[in-house]
């Protein structure tokens, strides 16, 4: 017994423009496609229920080809600071935290940005004793590499004047060499390996709370990298595993594995490919450097805007090379964190070095390229992994990292797409929201919401066709399941974003005021407006 769906428009995503007003399901796939009279000639013995969508537009499933779901569902569960756009604010919401706090728990927030205060304060661990001087503290910048703590949280991780900067990390110090509670990459780690480690209870909650708002922002899906952050692999896998169920929740994720963690998953006999229709293992993940708002991303010349550094490798590229070669010794492709031109350069290298030899690696944020770079990539077999709303939130001041001339070949979705790369859209929430009509948005315009201008480095604006296109058969192709998923087409699975605006035709700023009409996974409605 099947479904007919019917009275809207189907955007097949075949072709721009292409579009049907019905679709027929049998058994969770999409079984035939055209008009209602038709399907309902063919199909009324075995029609079992009937969708009117009354007008609504119906997209393939939009799957947010990297984001981090777990944390996403911290950020909705912790304080959340990154709408903040005062110091001042910042202190008053960490003060209220800390009132309500009881005991000795440690202070959480996530995602305070200082490119969003005017005077760009980036507060001191004795400020932050002055707001909390007996309990533990960890603020996680946006960009999740960079965190601030107070003293009593320096304690515990027994850093001072004499600790050396980890690899791969910096401990900011003052002019007496003294740290000044401001923590780079992996020296992060080094507070974070105190941190209680979380309940089976709190990673459910986490997760649980990430999935429906998803689900309510018209996702079907995401890419996530989870695995090595929450009790090891797993007791964060068990959680996928019972929340993600197939019958009272139904989503599609694709988990990316840390190198840290493969060594585990093994030993749990779990290998990488389909385990539930739900839920799917995928490529080894790697970090090669930061990221530009603390100046980690690892840029091949120094940051324009303070010439002592050049950013942070997270590996030499020795030790690159040989997590590479270690992946390919267990015959899994792998997914690079590269954000800075020099970062691209070493990942590049290693796979060049290691060829894949089963499936297809990926390259994630791609922020700062140059032809060169482009011509390497163009000669393997990679997916690019963007954020088109970096554009929205790193601009303008990403220009006074990089400067005039380097800026120029940065976030250049559009020379990426002409040059025949395969690229997905992400959000990589939770540094940024995790809505891909944001996303989309700013492909399109390439500005912030509420400026009127032509956009940064307008050149590099996607159309509306090719801005769905990365959440919907570039998140499918960057997983291998481009036969399958990320279309409407026949054969492909019933996975449907469905909303109340054509977002090919409305103007780039009515994107913003679309709304999620219904979210459909596995032809079961997920969400409904």
């Amino acid at each position: 017994m099947g479904t007919l769906w019917y009275n809207g428009t189907f955007f097949t995503m075949t072709k721009e423009g292409e579009t049907v007003s019905a679709l027929y399901v049998q058994d969770g796939r999409i079984y035939d496609l055209g008009n209602k009279e038709l399907l309902e000639k063919r199909y009324a013995h075995v029609i079992e229920r009937r969708h009117d969508l009354s007008g609504a537009f119906v997209y393939p499933g939009f799957v947010d080809s990297h984001l981090h779901i777990i944390g996403h569902g911290e950020k909705l569960i912790r304080l959340d600071l990154s709408e903040v756009s005062q110091a001042e604010e910042m202190r008053s919401l960490l003060e209220r935290k800390y009132n309500q706090s009881s005991g000795d728990q440690w202070i959480f927030g996530e995602g305070w940005n200082e490119n969003n205060f005017p005077d760009r304060k980036i507060f001191h661990r004795l400020e932050l004793d002055e707001i909390s001087p007996n309990k533990p503290m960890f603020l996680t910048r946006v960009c999740r590499h960079a965190a601030l703590v107070n003293t009593k949280a320096l304690e515990m991780a027994g850093i001072t004047k004499e600790t050396k900067d980890p690899t791969g990390g910096v401990i900011v110090r003052d002019d007496h060499g003294e740290p000044t509670g401001f923590l780079l990459d992996t020296a992060a780690d080094l507070v974070k390996e105190k941190i209680p480690e979380v309940t089976d209870e709190y990673v459910n909650r986490a997760l649980k709370v990430a999935v429906n708002d998803l689900l309510r922002v018209g996702l079907v899906g995401g890419h996530t990298e989870d695995l090595h952050y929450y009790g090891g692999f797993k007791q964060t896998f068990d959680q996928f595993m019972n929340v993600i169920d197939g019958k009272q929740t139904k989503f599609r994720v694709h988990l990316l594995v840390h190198h840290e963690a493969i060594d585990e998953m093994e030993k749990e006999n779990y290998d990488k490919g389909s385990i539930t229709p739900f839920i799917e293992l995928g490529a080894v993940k790697i970090f090669s450097d930061g990221a530009l708002g603390g100046r980690t991303a690892y840029l091949r010349s120094p940051y324009t805007d303070d010439p002592s550094t050049s950013g942070v490798a997270i590996h030499t590229e020795e030790s690159l090379q040989k997590l590479v070669r270690e992946a390919r010794n267990k015959n899994r492709p792998v997914a690079i964190h590269t954000i800075g031109d020099a970062a691209l350069d070493m990942a590049l290298t290693a796979l060049e070095q290691y060829p894949v030899t089963g499936g297809r690696d990926r390259l994630i944020h791609v922020q700062v390229v140059d032809d060169t770079l482009i011509e390497r990539m163009k000669k393997l077999p990679v997916i690019l992994d963007l954020q088109p709303r970096f554009v929205a939130s790193d601009f303008p001041w990403v220009m006074e990292r990089l400067g005039e001339e380097r800026i120029k070949h940065s976030f250049a979705w559009k020379t990426l797409l002409e040059n025949g790369l395969h690229c997905a859209g992400g959000s990589d929430a939770p540094i940024e929201p995790v809505d891909p009509l944001l996303g989309i948005h700013a492909a399109v315009t390439r500005t912030r919401i509420g400026e009127n201008h032509e956009g940064y480095l307008p050149e590099q604006k996607l159309t509306p066709f090719e801005a769905v296109q990365l959440f919907t058969s570039g998140s499918a192709y960057a997983i291998e399941k481009e036969n399958e998923r990320g279309k409407i087409a026949k054969g492909y699975v019933a996975d449907f974003t469905i909303l109340d605006q054509n977002l090919f035709t409305v103007s780039p700023d009515n994107i913003l005021t679309t709304n999620v009409v219904m979210t459909v996974v596995d032809n079961t409605i997920m969400y409904e407006k």
